[in-house]
């Protein structure tokens, strides 16, 4: 595909045309240009050297100021030549040879939003003034300058556009010059052309002069730079253009077009941790054009962007890109998912010359959309307000790994300008600018895992999250999020919730750690209410006796006795257990969204009470209770991660539970499934553990998080559930049906 010339304002191309006042070609050359190295053997340099301030021959050239705008067009149009020195005979001239390609600008995104058009542009012609050509002239006679004024003159209005006055100081048929002369400048979709004359040669009543061409492609900061010459016959009207097709770029042939082709390579899909694709295949819709099949482009191309939600620079760089492409081939402009497509199809069916086709590729399904994120196309709002270029196959990730991976998963395209025969085949490259493949990313996400959420989640009547992480390494195994009925989605790694008492994992590590002499068998009333913070027991607890034990408590998930054991521990106890030893308000990161967590430092009773079961100042994801059951089952806490080979997380590192403790959880965790609060998860074979716990969900009244934290073999894992009731049923059944899917060699940690 071709590309296209880049977003912003055009007005380089509408540029008047040359003064015609009388002065002479040195009125517009420094003081400088004066002062010439002397000239070598068999030629007379002229008042100038050639481009990028060296002679045509390559010795260096005197230094020049930028003339007027800092190109020829800012030179009158008659004058005459002084000549400058004595004269030589001329040697053979040029042959048509392939052009000489100049270093080019690198392409790619640029600072600026959307004036970075105009900056490009103001580049650009700051890099003409530094290459401008002022003539040399050397014949076998005495010369009057004029055919260095034919060649000034036509280079002028070439670049001036004024085609018709040009193609007058030609030897061809004025109407086809001025056509062919038109022609090149949209098959190149041009945003500016600037032309600097170089040496000119004459011999009896022929010339050679030759000119240093630069062609501002947009495309990002695109420009092609050329040598090309031409011959002049002495004619009764003057010097005039030996007219070819050459002429415009040599080897160039009658019937022959230049094209810009833009190769886009295709996105690179992200993959689970076996090299799976995480991106399904599914329908696109290619709204395009043939090019020799449409009759006005602009029409086309404005409407099109109109209907889309383009700019009208847009809207150009389009009509450009369709003038530019090759004519008998499809050349797609925008991408729409068939949402989007049937939305706007009313519309889009008035356009002239418009087609759609349905493909296949990988961007808008996705089996683990919470980490993959949205992948938008050229109509994009990032694209359109970021005044990024327009390029027709143009994918940007809008959320998630797409968007964090956008560069590798995207690549940059190849640009070829080249010769195109009367069939339409490429028979030159005249330029190429290389581009960079798409590489895919891979995640530490275990596709059958995934599949198991997926599955649990599946048909819910309210709203549930899954996250599961890999025991001992932190590796993100699964993300998965369903939203039933009127309620909140619940957000599996962003989400900020009260854990209620799930969390007294958390705490009951702070207890075995802090505590001296306090154990599983240490007695702890379980009052249905208690006066320290005002805690309830929500869902009421059995009846646990008088005196029951520390892990009864913990079993059947009894608030008030964890309230009373608050009174263990010193304010910065808990705080401490928290953070430094569950991440918990951490300095980890991941390349997506994901909440870290957050607690107050107690400052009363109460409210380390409070805090203790879960609620109070605790605020968690999803993500934060899957880590801490992680660290139960394998003594150490670990960072997150989601991407192989990836630099993840920073500012953390693992972090060891006191010794005897990671044991002592799990012995609780254990109980609590098979004979306490969550015994509904129990299952035969590898054990379950966990711990359940719920909280109301602020703002929402009458609503509920219910938890289950816990763990089978070496998959950590979180269901919340949001529900009316407080009761943990929800979230202890799709635990039950997540384990039971695992597979042996998940709940291994094998492939």
């Amino acid at each position: 595909m071709a590309g296209m010339a880049r977003r912003g304002t055009h007005s380089a191309r509408h540029r008047a045309g040359s003064p015609r006042a009388e002065a002479g070609i040195s009125d517009v050359v420094s003081p400088a240009a004066a002062v010439r190295p002397p000239a070598a053997a068999g030629a007379v340099p002229g008042v100038a050297g050639a481009a990028a301030g060296g002679s045509a021959n390559g010795s260096p050239g005197p230094a020049l100021a930028p003339a007027v705008n800092g190109s020829v067009n800012a030179m009158p149009r008659s004058g005459s030549v002084t000549e400058a020195g004595p004269v030589t005979e001329a040697g053979p001239a040029p042959g048509d040879g392939q052009p000489a390609a100049g270093p080019a600008r690198p392409a790619g995104k640029k600072p600026g939003g959307r004036r970075r058009s105009q900056l490009s542009r103001l580049g650009s012609l700051l890099a003409a003034a530094a290459i401008v050509v002022v003539i040399g002239l050397v014949g076998t006679r005495s010369a009057d300058g004029s055919v260095a004024t034919s060649v000034r003159n036509f280079l002028l209005d070439w670049q001036n556009r004024d085609y018709p006055a040009a193609a007058a100081l030609t030897t061809g048929r004025p109407g086809a010059v001025a056509t062919e002369l038109s022609a090149v400048y949209s098959q190149l979709g041009a945003a500016d052309l600037l032309l600097g004359m170089g040496p000119v040669t004459t011999s009896g009543g022929t010339a050679v002069a030759s000119f240093h061409a630069f062609i501002d492609l947009g495309r990002g900061g695109l420009s092609w730079q050329y040598e090309g010459h031409f011959r002049l016959r002495r004619t009764a009207s003057g010097w005039r253009v030996a007219w070819s097709p050459s002429v415009i770029v040599p080897g160039l042939r009658p019937g022959d077009r230049l094209a810009v082709l833009t190769t886009q390579p295709a996105r690179a899909p992200l993959l689970d941790a076996s090299g799976n694709s995480l991106i399904r295949p599914s329908p696109v819709i290619q709204l395009g054009v043939v090019p020799a099949q449409v009759t006005r482009p602009a029409v086309t191309a404005g409407r099109l962007a109109r209907a889309t939600g383009l700019f009208a620079s847009d809207a150009a760089e389009m009509s450009d890109q369709i003038q530019a492409a090759p004519r008998d081939s499809f050349l797609e402009l925008i991408q729409l998912s068939p949402a989007s497509y049937a939305r706007l199809r009313p519309v889009l069916a008035a356009i002239p010359d418009l087609r759609a086709r349905t493909v296949t590729r990988r961007l808008f399904g996705s089996t683990v959309p919470v980490i993959t994120g949205q992948i938008g196309t050229e109509t994009a709002r990032v694209l359109v307000e970021d005044g990024l270029p327009y390029r027709p196959g143009t994918t940007v990730g809008m959320s998630g790994l797409e968007q964090a991976y956008q560069a590798r998963l995207a690549g940059a395209p190849t640009t070829q300008i080249v010769v195109q025969n009367q069939a339409g085949q490429t028979v030159r490259v005249l330029r190429r600018w290389s581009g960079q493949s798409a590489t895919p990313v891979r995640t530490t996400i275990a596709g059958g895992i995934q599949q198991a959420a997926r599955q649990a989640l599946a048909g819910l009547g309210y709203s549930a999250s899954i996250v599961a992480v890999r025991a001992g390494g932190g590796q993100i195994l699964a993300v998965s999020q369903h939203q039933a009925g009127q309620m909140p989605i619940v957000q599996a790694l962003s989400g900020s919730y009260q854990p209620g008492q799930s969390f007294t994992i958390v705490s009951t590590a702070a207890l075995l750690s802090s505590v001296r002499g306090f154990g599983l068998s240490s007695p702890l009333p379980c009052y249905p209410r208690n006066q320290v913070g005002n805690l309830t027991n929500v869902p009421p607890v059995p009846n646990l006796g008088a005196q029951p034990q520390f892990r009864a408590d913990f079993a059947h998930a009894c608030g008030t006795a964890f309230g009373g054991a608050s009174l263990l521990l010193s304010p910065g106890d808990l705080a401490a257990t928290v953070r430094g030893t569950f991440g918990i308000g951490g300095q980890w990161r991941l390349p997506i969204p994901a909440f870290t967590g957050a607690m107050a430092t107690p400052s009363g009773d109460g409210q380390e009470a409070a805090d203790v079961v879960g609620s109070g100042t605790v605020q968690v994801s999803p993500l934060n209770m899957a880590l801490a059951a992680a660290a139960v089952d394998s003594g150490t806490w670990q960072p997150p991660s989601l991407v192989i080979g990836g630099q993840t997380t920073r500012g953390a590192g693992p972090v060891a539970l006191r010794p005897g403790v990671a044991s002592q959880l799990r012995s609780l965790m254990a109980l609590a499934v098979r004979s306490g609060a969550a015994q509904g998860a129990a299952l035969s074979g590898p054990p379950v553990y966990g711990q359940v716990g719920t909280a109301p969900v602020p703002g929402h009244h009458g609503l509920w998080s219910i938890w289950f934290v816990g763990f089978r073999g070496t998959v950590a894992f979180t269901v919340t559930a949001f529900s009316r009731s407080p009761a943990f049923a929800p979230a202890v059944q799709v635990a039950r049906q997540f384990a039971a899917a695992l597979s042996a060699a998940d709940l291994s940690g094998g492939s």
